[in-house]
């Protein structure tokens, strides 16, 4: 009997010192970054349209109607020659290589789509990423004037990926 009571106990207390053990990971500033979602750097294939009209579609299977609807999706472009500022990350929209550049949510979500009106069809080497905060998140961390969602759209890649943890290029 008495084995049987020393095993319970010794039991009971390990469960309570391992319960005291538990950590969490590391988090982002205010813990607000664990839902953020962004994509790897990639290039299209091929670009579809025709003169003025260049686009290509990418899947993104985490841009939900509820985190395109309720959250803000940046979008990114990098070229990796001609730009007259070379390496260096650009947010869309912008106007570089002598064309319009931006993104759009197409009808169906799960889906981003990368436009260009270049006079010609652009390089499948431009590279394009995009980042998605949720709205749950902007609602966290939304100053009192609630400016979060256009203070995101005029910060930089390198500035947007330091606040949420994002790995830069």
């Amino acid at each position: 009997m008495k084995t049987i009571t020393f095993k319970i106990s010794s039991l009971v207390l390990f469960s309570i010192l391992l319960a005291g053990c538990v950590k969490e990971g590391p988090r982002g500033p205010a813990g607000l970054d664990a839902d953020v979602i962004y994509s790897e750097w990639f290039s299209p294939a091929s670009w579809l349209g025709s003169t003025g009209d260049w686009y290509f579609d990418a899947s993104a299977p985490d841009l939900t109607a509820d985190v395109v609807e309720t959250g803000v999706v940046l979008g990114y472009v990098s070229f990796s020659t001609g730009d007259i500022y070379d390496n260096t990350v650009r947010p869309l929209p912008c106007i570089a290589l002598g064309a319009d550049w931006d993104f759009l949510i197409p009808g169906k979500y799960g889906a981003i789509e990368y436009t260009s009106d270049a006079s010609a069809v652009p390089s499948t080497s431009i590279q394009f990423c995009f980042i998605a905060i949720p709205g749950n998140i902007i609602a966290k961390s939304a100053p009192a004037n609630g400016k979060r969602a256009s203070e995101l759209r005029s910060m930089s890649y390198e500035q947007v990926c330091k606040l949420y943890n994002i790995p830069l290029k």
